[in-house]
């Protein structure tokens, strides 16, 4: 169980951070359907808030999809959400759905394996942290990202976004122009949580550009973005699109960029749970694993 095991990973996590000279927070990788990556990362989750208050926590959520593994996904997704919104910095909502979409539509992989979703999942994850981990011109690091995307402190589920999507193993053939790579950034398909962003309006933006990039051009285009769509951005807080450049660009590709978005429609995740959640609830479906658990 659970929380038996947490005293010993706690002692693990104090060891690594007491060999830490700067420690800038953490970084949590789970799912929110299995009981394990529900139960036992976010019981994980508030220990360590616990033990290190003062040290930001990121968590890289995988939320259920339509399709699903396990019936009680909507308990645990339900349960756990409401340990993020406590207990989180910052909330990446990934959705397998999504990411067989992009799969399957942009790369075009008829039959996507497990490694094929992590391989975008990881991308992503290196987008996020390129700045903790390469000197770069327009630098942030992981508590500035908050300081610039989380209006309000419980609104800290982003949904994030990649360019160029390229298959595992395979080259982008020809290389992309900031405008190209900005468009892709932006778009509804390139987006790794099931909820369509023109649906809701954007309270926040951040955008990460890494490679050969003129940090002018970017900022430029980013400038366009915002004036060409007013309308999805939220007129109350200003200047909401942050950028980030880092010079040294990922492996066999040129330019890449990483997206970041705090959108008013990453409510259709929740609701969708929620509506699952209901359907059950009301029938007391289930509800014995866990009040027998206590």
């Amino acid at each position: 169980e659970g929380a038996e095991l947490v005293d010993s990973v706690m002692d693990v996590i104090r060891r690594e951070a007491e060999s830490c000279d700067s420690l800038q927070g953490f970084q949590i990788t789970h799912s929110l359907g299995g009981g394990t990556g529900s139960g036992m990362g976010t019981l994980l989750i508030s220990k360590i808030r616990e033990e290190f208050p003062d040290r930001m926590m990121a968590t890289f959520s995988v939320m259920p999809s339509k399709t699903s593994d396990t019936v009680v996904e909507p308990y645990n997704a339900t349960l756990s959400v409401h340990q993020l919104v406590e207990h989180s910095d910052e909330t990446f909502c990934i959705d397998n759905e999504a990411l067989y979409q992009i799969c399957q539509n942009t790369l075009k992989l008829s039959q996507p394996s497990y490694t094929d979703l992590n391989n975008l999942v990881s991308s992503v994850m290196s987008g996020v942290t390129t700045s903790l981990r390469y000197p770069g011109q327009l630098n942030s690091d992981l508590r500035k990202l908050a300081v610039n995307l989380v209006p309000f402190p419980r609104l800290h589920f982003f949904m994030v976004g990649y360019a160029p999507l390229t298959a595992a193993g395979s080259q982008s053939f020809r290389s992309l122009t900031v405008p190209e790579l900005t468009q892709q950034m932006f778009d509804a398909k390139n987006m790794m949580a099931a909820a369509d962003p023109r649906t809701g309006r954007y309270l926040t933006v951040a955008a990460f550009f890494r490679g050969k990039v003129s940090v002018k051009e970017v900022e430029d285009e980013m400038h366009k973005v915002q004036t060409r769509n007013s309308s999805y951005f939220v007129e109350w807080i200003p200047n909401n699109v942050q950028t980030a450049v880092c010079s040294v660009a990922p492996k066999g590709l040129e330019m890449a960029g990483t997206f970041i978005g705090n959108s008013t429609s990453i409510q259709e995740l929740f609701k969708r749970v929620g509506d699952q959640f209901s359907a059950m609830f009301k029938r007391k479906a289930f509800l014995h694993w866990y009040t027998s658990e206590g």
